[in-house]
C-alpha cells in the first residue's frame, strides 16, 4: 500500500532500529541493497536514499511516506505534510543535531552578526545559509561543500556552516560554534496527495502510531514485584510509573505489583522497595525488570461490529 523511503547514511542504522522495535522488519539481500521489503500489509516497498534528496521524492510522489532530517525539508523547500518529529539521532533515542556557523578559534567573531561582509562559508545548506544572512543583512559568499567541510578552513573559506550533534568533531579541529541557525530531528513526511487519501491516510496513521510507541519504549523497562498486604501502601508511594501500577491479589496473600518506568529509576527502586539499614524493613520482593516492547499512547479505531446473525428457526 504505502510505498516507504528511509535514510541511507549516518541515520541508517538507527533507523531500521526503530522500524524493527516497532515490528516493522526491513528485509533486505545485503546491508548495500537501495530497496527492500517490509512483512506488513501497509507497506508496499521500501527503498534506502539520501536524506537530502528525500523530501523532494515525497514531494513529487514518488514516495507517500518518508523519514529524513527536518533540516533537509528546510533546506529543499519541500511541500509535505510534517506527520510527527521522530526523538532520535545517529547516536540514539533523544538526541537532535543542530546545523550550526562556526569560525577557527582564534577568529574575532563571537556571533553571526559579527561575521563580516564578504566573508566565504562552506556549508551543504546553501539555502538555509543564504537566507538567514539575508535576515541579518550581511552580504555573505556561501560555497557549496560536497563534504570534509571543516576542513577548508580557513585557507579557503572564513567559515562553515555543518551538522553536528555534540560539536566534539568541530573542536577537534580547532573551531567554535558562534551560533546555531536550526534546530533538527528526524521528521516522518508525507506525500499530500497521498495523505488525503483515507485508505493511504489510515496506514499513515498506524506507522505513526507505531514508531511512536517504540520511541516511548526506549529507556523504559517492565517491573514486577510481589508485596505483602501490610507493605503494600509503602511500597506504591515509591514505585514510579506511567500512570498508575497494577496491582493482583496472590492467592498464598500479599499482591504483586507491575508497572512501566524509566530505567535510570531502578537502581534506586530497589533498595527503597526492599528495604534495608537506609530504608526500613524488607518491604518486597521477587522484583524483576524487563525491557518492553513498545507503548502506546495513541487510541486504537474502533474495529467495525460484526452484523448480527439471525436467529434460526426453531425446527417443527
Amino acid at each position: 500500500m504505502l510505498r516507504l523511503v528511509i535514510p541511507k547514511g549516518s541515520l541508517e542504522e538507527q533507523t531500521l532500529r526503530l522500524l524493527e522495535a516497532a515490528d516493522l522488519h526491513v528485509r533486505r539481500g545485503s546491508a548495500r541493497d537501495y530497496h527492500g521489503t517490509i512483512d506488513d500489509d501497509r507497506i508496499e516497498r521500501v527503498s534506502v536514499l539520501r536524506p537530502q534528496e528525500i523530501p523532494t521524492y515525497v514531494q513529487d510522489g514518488f514516495f507517500d511516506l518518508g523519514i529524513t532530517g527536518q533540516d533537509w525539508v528546510e533546506e529543499t523547500g519541500a511541500d509535505v505534510e510534517v506527520l510527527t518529529n521522530l526523538q532520535y539521532a545517529k547516536s540514539g533515542t533523544g538526541h537532535g543535531t543542530k546545523i550550526v556557523l562556526a569560525v577557527p578559534n582564534e577568529h574575532p567573531a563571537n556571533s553571526a552578526k559579527e561575521m563580516p561582509a564578504g566573508s566565504r562559508i562552506s556549508t551543504e545548506f546553501l539555502h538555509v545559509t543564504e537566507r538567514f544572512f539575508d535576515e541579518l543583512g550581511i552580504d555573505v559568499k556561501v560555497v557549496w561543500s560536497y563534504g570534509a567541510t571543516e576542513a577548508k578552513v580557513p585557507e579557503i573559506v572564513d567559515a562553515i556552516v555543518d551538522i553536528t550533534e555534540t560539536g566534539s568533531t568541530l573542536r577537534a579541529h580547532g573551531m567554535k560554534i558562534i551560533e546555531t541557525l536550526l534546530t533538527s530531528e528526524p521528521v516522518l513526511v508525507a506525500n499530500r496527495a497521498s495523505a488525503a487519501d483515507p485508505a493511504l491516510r489510515a496506514a499513515m496513521d498506524d506507522v505513526t502510531t507505531l514508531l511512536l510507541g517504540a520511541l516511548r519504549a526506549e529507556g523504559r523497562v517492565l517491573i514486577k514485584l510481589n508485596v505483602t498486604e501490610d507493605a503494600l501502601e509503602a511500597v506504591l508511594a515509591v514505585v514510579p510509573s506511567m500512570k498508575a501500577p497494577t496491582v493482583s491479589p496472590l492467592s498464598e496473600g500479599g499482591y504483586a505489583i507491575e508497572t512501566v518506568a524509566e530505567k535510570r529509576l531502578v537502581n534506586r527502586l530497589i533498595p527503597a522497595a526492599e528495604g534495608g539499614r537506609r530504608h526500613g524493613p524488607a518491604r518486597a520482593a521477587d522484583l524483576q525488570d524487563r525491557p518492553v516492547g513498545a507503548v502506546r499512547s495513541r487510541r486504537r479505531r474502533p474495529v467495525p461490529a460484526r452484523r448480527p446473525v439471525p436467529a434460526r428457526r426453531p425446527a417443527y
